[in-house]
């Protein structure tokens, strides 16, 4: 991955990536990228991804990833529009395989499973995801807004709801759905690890705990 990129192919002194984001209509009516502009769009992710696994999340710029990539920063910020954008799409894929495992994968956690235990399956399983990529998740949760509106959370929130109802849970689900995914905020976790100690496995005791409180039969 430290090996330099091949460089582009295009007229002297153009941007080979320097060109509009043509879309594609699909039968559904949802655009999808032209087949060279997604090609486009992949080579700046590989190269923003080497980057971040060099410097570090927190440290990636959308300068930095135009150099090494030899094009212009207009052209980074016209495929991911900021610095946000970028991290996003970097994360995308570690939060698609979260996403297939608590949506189809097996149980606990998917869907062959009562809802109290996948509850609690889904908190042990957030902890452990993002822990692992606690670098670029904190990153990106930098932008407190786009975390809290970001499809992502939005997701997982309406999973959490989901799973209330099913569970029976008492009092107002989306409310308690909040509060749960406040207790397995990226930078709460990482607070209580890094400078307090704990242990995972005492923050997954602890979600159980407080599972209980919302759902009797957890």
């Amino acid at each position: 991955m430290n090996e330099p990129l091949p460089p582009l192919v295009g007229p002297p002194g153009a941007d080979p990536l320097d060109d509009p984001i043509d879309f594609v209509p699909l039968a559904g009516g949802r655009p999808r990228l032209r087949a060279d502009a997604a090609r486009n769009r992949a080579r700046l992710l590989e190269v923003a991804a080497r980057l971040a696994g060099e410097r570090g999340a927190g440290n990636l710029t959308m300068e930095a990833v135009a150099t090494a990539a030899q094009v212009g920063k207009g052209t980074v910020f016209r495929r991911f529009g900021d610095r946000t954008g970028l991290l996003l799409a970097l994360l995308d894929h570690h939060e698609r395989e979260l996403q297939a495992a608590f949506l189809t994968g097996p149980p606990p956690l998917g869907p062959d499973a009562p809802p109290a235990e996948r509850l609690r399956a889904f908190g042990a399983a957030v902890l452990r995801h993002e822990h692992a990529h606690r670098d670029l998740y904190l990153a990106v949760g930098a932008d407190v807004s786009r975390r809290l509106d970001g499809p992502a959370r939005q997701l997982r929130l309406v999973h959490l709801c989901m799973l209330l109802r099913r569970a029976e849970a008492t009092g107002d689900v989306e409310l308690t759905a909040q509060t749960l995914l406040g207790y397995l905020d990226v930078h709460l976790v990482d607070h209580l690890v890094g400078r307090w100690g704990m242990s995972l496995e005492r923050l997954e005791r602890g979600w159980g705990d407080l599972v209980g409180r919302f759902v009797p039969a957890a």
